[in-house]
C-alpha cells in the first residue's frame, strides 16, 4: 500500500451498496453474488484507487478481505457460497488520493434453500382446468413469539398465502412464469410478525396459472403438467415448524374459477373466513396428496416477483345502461370495485384498451381471452371486488349489475425500479417517452411479453430484442433479464436452436403461416435475443455477469447457425422467416411479407450474433477464438452483400442493417446512408420499417450524421409515425403503425397465420412495445447521453446531444451503477446552454453540437475534450441545429 492510502478521506462517502439481485430480495441464490456501490462527495479530481471489502455473520464484527487497487466499484464477485439460510454482512470502503474512506452501512444477504434442502413436498388436491382455485391448510403450534420466521413458498402453478388471516407477502403471481421444465422459482418471505405463540393457522390458495391453464394459439392445457399444487414451509429459530406434506387438507373457497386469459369468477357467499382460525371445521375437505416433483427444479429468487405498482383513479360514465371506467391510462392488472348491491347479484366487468367510435368497449382484439371478472355478492350494502390470480391489459372497463361507487385501476408489473427520466420542449414526444414506459411496465410482468391482453402473453425474443437496449435505460432490468435469459439457455434445443417465444410453450404446436407450416425455432432477429439480449445488459449495466451466465448459451447459437450454413458461408432458404416483422408496407393479414429479402436479414443477424460472440470470448471466454470468430462474420458479410446488397439497400431497413451491422464495404457506406436519407426525405419522414428495421433506422441516419433527416421521422405527425400514436390517444405503444386509421376506425387486426383451430385470428394489440425502441435513440441523440460499448456501465459517457428544429430543450437523467448521470440543455438567445452531471467514477467525452464558429466553455473557460464527475455548465455559441439551414 502507499503511504497515502493511511490518511483519511472524511468528504468521501460510499453509499449504495447493493448486491446483483437489487433491494428487499431475501433468500438469494446461495453462490453468484455480486456486489456495487457509489460515491458520494468526493471533490473533485478525485478517483477510486483501491477498495475493500469486509464481511462476516450479520450479527459479529466484520472480517476484511484484503485491499484491491482498481477503480471498478460494481458487478464485484463475492468469492465462495453461502450456506444454506446463513446471513452475511457486507460493508466496502474505497481508497482515493485524499486517503480511506469510512466503511459503508452494512449490507445484510440472507441466503435461500434450494429444493433438496426443504422438507416440504408440492401439494394438491383434485381439480378443474382454470376452475375452482383450491385452498390448503394446515395448523401448529409455537411455544413463544419467534425471533425470526421464514416462509419458503412456491408452486406448480401460482400461489397466495396467508398466516393468520393475514397474506404474506405484497408480491403477486407467485413464484411467476419460468421455464418450469427446467426450474420453479421459490420466494423467501419474513413472516416473523405473523407468527404468534399457540395455535396458528396457514392457508394456501393454488391456482394453475401458467403451469396448467389455458395457453397459447392451440389453445393447450396441462403444458407442463396434468396437476397444480403449493409448496410451503415455515421456518423459525427452531427449524422447520411446519412444511406442505400429506397431512394437509384441501378444499374449496370463494374464487370459482381462474384463468390468465379469462379472468376470475368469485362467489362471495362461499368465502369463509373461519378457514382462518384455529379448529375450522373442514368436513367435506380431503387430504391432500403429494405430486411427485423433482426438488431440483426449485431454486431461490434471485430477480424482483410482481407487485402492484400504481393505483389510477378511474372515471365513470354511463353506456346503455351499464357502467364505463377510463383509467386514462392503458395498464396491465385489474379494477378494484367499490360496488351497492344485494346478496346474490352478480357483477360483470370487462376490459378493453380502447373503444369503437360508437363508444362500445372493443373487445375483438382480444380474440379467445374473455378478460372478464364474474362476483357474486353474499351481503347488501357495499362490497369490495378484487379479481384473483389472473391480470388484464386495459384502459376501459364495463360493469354491469350492481352500482359503481368507486373503481380503481390497479397496475402490476416485476417490480423494477425506474431508472431514468426525460422531459422536452416537445409534448407529443414526451407523451411518447411515457407511452413506452408504460409499455415496458405492462409487459414486464415475470417475464419481457409481447401484450397483456389478448390470448398470447408469451415471451417473444424477437420483441426482446429489439427493445432491451431500451428496456435497460428506462428500468433497473438487469436481475431481470439474466434470469429470463436463464429460461432462453434451458429452451434451447440440443442443437442449439432458439425458440421464438421464452418460456417456449409453442414448440410442439402446428403453427401456420399462410398456410405454411412455420419452425418455431431458430427465426432470425428473433434467436438472436441470445447474444443480442447479453450484450446490451453488459454495456447498460457494466457487469461482466449476464456475458459469463450465457456464453455457452451464445456459442451454441452460433454453432447451430453455423451448421446451418454447411459447407457454404451463407444460410440457406427457409421456407419461413417473420423478416421485417410489420413492415407497414406489407400486407396487412401477412406482416412477413416486408420489402426486404427475409434472407438478407437471415444473414445479416447470422453476422451480428457471430461479432458478438467474437467480443464475448475476449470479454470472458477464450480470446484466441474472436479473431476466428471476426473473419467468419467478415465472411458472412462480404457474401450477404454480393448476393443482396443493392437490392437491400433500397429499403430503410436493409440500409439501416447495412449501415449499423457493418454489413456493407466501407467505401459504400456513405452512398448507403445518403440513399437512406434521400427516401426518407422524399417520403417525409414516413417510417418503412417493421420490428428489426425500426431499432436502428435513426442510428443509421445519425452516425452518418443525416440528423436532419432524423428528426424527420421523429417528430413526423402523420401515420405513420411513433407521434401519430400520440396525436390519436394513445398511452402506450401500438403493435401496428395504423392501429387506429385516422377517419378514427379500427384496424381489423386481419392474420393468415395461427394454429388450424385458429387461422385467420386476429392480431392488433394496443400495448406492444417493439415500436419504442427508438427511445434508446433519443437517450442517446436528443438528451446525448450514451455509455461506450468498450467502457460499458457508463464509466465513459458520451455526452453528444442535437438540439433540432421544433426541439429546443431537453433533459434527462439515468441512474448508473455509479451513480446519477443527468443533463439538462436548451437554446437560449441562439447559444446552447447545458448543466451536465456527472457521477464519481465516470468519464464524460464530449460531442456538442458545434459548427465551424461557435466557442464552447465550462464554467466560462475553454472546455476540454472530457470532464470527471461533479457538475459542470457548458456553453456552445452558434450551434449547430438539425433541420436548420
Amino acid at each position: 500500500m502507499t503511504a497515502s492510502f493511511d490518511r483519511a478521506d472524511a468528504a468521501t462517502h460510499v453509499v449504495g451498496l447493493r448486491s446483483s439481485y437489487g433491494a428487499g430480495l431475501i433468500g438469494v441464490p446461495r453462490s453468484g453474488l455480486r456486489l456495487s456501490w457509489r460515491v458520494e462527495g468526493a471533490r473533485p479530481g478525485l478517483r477510486q484507487l483501491a477498495y475493500e471489502i469486509a464481511d462476516g455473520a450479520a450479527d459479529s464484527p466484520l472480517s476484511t478481505r484484503g485491499v484491491v487497487e482498481g477503480e471498478e466499484s460494481f458487478g464485484i464477485r463475492v468469492d465462495g457460497a453461502l450456506a444454506a439460510r446463513e446471513q452475511r454482512a457486507y460493508a466496502v470502503r474505497i481508497a482515493t488520493e485524499d486517503g480511506w474512506t469510512a466503511w459503508s452501512d452494512p449490507l445484510v444477504i440472507e441466503a435461500g434453500v434450494d429444493g433438496p434442502d426443504l422438507d416440504a413436498r408440492v401439494i394438491g388436491i383434485p381439480s378443474e382446468i382454470d376452475g375452482a382455485v383450491p385452498l390448503l391448510r394446515r395448523e401448529f403450534t409455537l411455544p413463544a413469539d419467534p425471533a425470526r420466521g421464514r416462509l419458503r413458498l412456491s408452486a406448480l402453478g401460482l400461489v397466495d398465502a396467508w398466516i393468520n388471516g393475514h397474506r404474506a407477502t405484497d408480491a403477486l403471481l407467485t413464484p411467476g412464469w419460468t421455464s418450469y421444465q427446467g426450474r420453479v422459482l421459490v420466494d423467501t418471505l419474513d413472516v416473523t410478525a405473523l407468527l404468534r405463540p399457540g395455535v396458528n393457522v396457514v392457508v394456501l390458495a393454488v391456482a394453475d396459472g401458467w403451469y396448467r391453464g389455458r395457453m397459447g394459439f392451440a389453445a393447450r392445457t396441462g403444458i407442463y403438467g396434468d396437476r397444480s399444487g403449493g409448496l410451503a414451509q415455515i421456518e423459525t429459530e427452531q427449524g422447520v415448524v411446519v412444511a406442505t406434506d400429506a397431512t394437509w387438507r384441501g378444499g374449496f373457497g370463494a374464487i370459482t374459477a381462474a384463468s390468465i386469459y379469462d379472468g376470475s369468477e368469485i362467489d362471495l357467499r362461499l368465502d369463509d373466513p373461519a378457514v382462518h382460525e384455529p379448529g375450522f371445521a373442514d368436513e367435506g375437505w380431503a387430504a391432500a396428496s403429494v405430486i411427485d416433483t423433482d426438488p431440483a427444479l426449485f431454486q431461490p429468487r434471485s430477480a424482483p416477483p410482481v407487485r402492484v405498482v400504481a393505483e389510477l383513479p378511474m372515471t365513470p360514465a354511463k353506456y346503455e345502461g351499464r357502467t364505463q371506467l377510463d383509467a386514462a391510462q392503458n395498464v396491465t392488472g385489474w379494477v378494484r370495485l367499490v360496488v351497492r348491491g344485494s346478496a346474490g347479484d352478480v357483477v360483470t366487468i370487462r376490459h378493453a384498451e380502447v373503444r369503437e367510435p360508437s363508444g362500445a368497449l372493443h373487445t375483438a382484439a382480444l380474440r379467445a381471452a374473455k378478460a372478464t371478472d364474474l362476483y357474486t355478492l353474499a351481503a347488501d350494502g357495499e362490497s369490495v371486488l378484487e379479481p384473483a390470480f389472473t391480470f388484464h391489459g386495459f384502459r376501459y372497463a364495463e360493469v354491469d349489475g350492481a352500482e359503481v361507487v368507486a373503481a380503481t385501476a390497479i397496475c402490476i408489473s416485476s417490480d423494477l425500479p425506474a431508472r431514468s427520466a426525460f422531459r422536452s420542449s416537445h409534448p407529443a414526444l414526451d407523451r411518447f417517452h411515457s407511452n413506452v414506459f408504460w409499455s415496458q411496465r405492462d409487459n414486464f410482468v415475470s417475464l419481457p411479453t409481447d401484450c397483456p391482453q389478448r390470448d398470447e402473453r408469451l415471451g417473444w425474443t424477437g420483441d426482446a430484442q429489439a427493445f432491451a437496449a431500451t428496456a435497460n435505460t428506462l428500468m433497473d432490468a438487469e436481475s431481470f433479464w439474466i434470469s429470463w435469459l436463464r429460461d432462453l439457455e434451458i429452451d434451447q434445443t440440443d442443437e442449439g436452436g432458439v425458440p421464438s417465444v421464452v418460456p417456449d410453450i409453442i414448440r410442439f404446436e402446428d403453427m401456420r403461416m399462410g398456410g405454411v407450416p412455420v419452425d418455431n425455432m431458430g427465426r432470425a432477429g428473433w434467436a438472436d435475443a441470445a447474444t443480442i439480449v447479453p450484450f446490451a445488459v453488459h454495456e447498460s449495466f457494466g457487469s461482466d455477469e449476464v456475458l459469463e451466465r450465457q456464453l455457452t448459451s451464445m456459442r451454441r447459437w452460433v454453432d447451430h447457425l453455423r451448421r446451418r450454413a454447411g459447407d457454404g458461408v451463407l444460410l440457406p432458404t427457409e421456407p419461413f422467416q417473420y423478416g421485417d416483422w410489420l413492415d407497414p408496407d406489407a400486407p396487412a393479414a401477412r406482416p412477413w411479407e416486408a420489402k426486404v429479402s427475409a434472407d438478407f436479414v437471415a444473414n445479416a443477424f447470422y453476422v451480428r450474433s457471430v461479432r458478438l460472440l467474437a467480443r464475448a470470448e475476449r470479454l470472458v471466454g477464450e480470446a484466441a477464438r474472436g479473431d476466428d470468430l471476426d473473419a467468419l462474420a467478415d465472411r458472412v458479410a462480404a457474401a450477404t452483400w454480393e448476393r443482396w446488397g443493392e437490392e437491400a439497400s433500397a429499403t430503410q431497413t436493409g440500409a439501416a442493417l447495412a449501415l449499423e451491422f457493418a454489413l456493407a464495404p466501407a467505401e459504400q457506406r456513405a452512398a448507403i446512408a445518403q440513399g437512406l436519407a434521400d427516401d426518407v426525405r422524399r417520403q417525409g419522414g414516413r417510417i418503412a420499417t417493421g420490428f428489426l428495421g425500426t431499432p436502428l433506422v435513426l442510428f443509421a441516419l445519425s452516425h452518418a450524421g443525416h440528423l436532419a433527416e432524423a428528426f424527420l421521422m421523429v417528430l413526423r405527425r402523420d401515420a405513420p409515425s411513433w407521434l401519430y400514436q400520440v396525436d390519436r390517444g394513445a398511452t402506450t405503444v401500438w403493435e401496428r403503425w395504423d392501429a387506429i386509421r385516422p377517419d378514427g376506425s379500427i384496424h381489423g387486426g386481419d392474420m393468415d397465420a395461427g394454429s388450424p383451430d385458429t387461422e385467420g385470428a386476429g392480431m392488433l394489440s394496443f400495448n406492444h412495445y417493439a415500436y419504442g425502441a427508438m427511445i434508446d435513440w433519443v437517450y442517446r441523440t436528443v438528451a446525448g447521453l450514451a455509455p461506450d460499448s468498450e467502457a460499458p456501465g457508463y464509466r465513459l459517457v458520451h455526452v453528444a446531444p442535437r438540439p433540432a428544429i421544433g426541439l429546443a430543450s431537453a433533459a434527462a437523467e439515468i441512474e448508473t451503477p455509479l451513480g446519477r448521470l443527468a443533463i439538462d440543455w436548451a437554446i437560449v438567445d441562439g447559444a446552447f446552454a447545458a448543466t451536465l452531471e456527472v457521477p464519481f467514477g465516470a468519464r464524460a467525452v464530449l460531442d456538442l453540437p458545434v459548427t465551424a464558429h461557435s466557442v464552447v466553455t465550462l464554467d466560462g473557460a475553454p472546455a476540454p475534450a472530457e470532464l470527471g464527475h461533479g457538475r459542470h455548465a457548458l456553453v456552445v455559441t452558434r450551434p449547430a441545429v438539425a433541420g436548420a439551414a
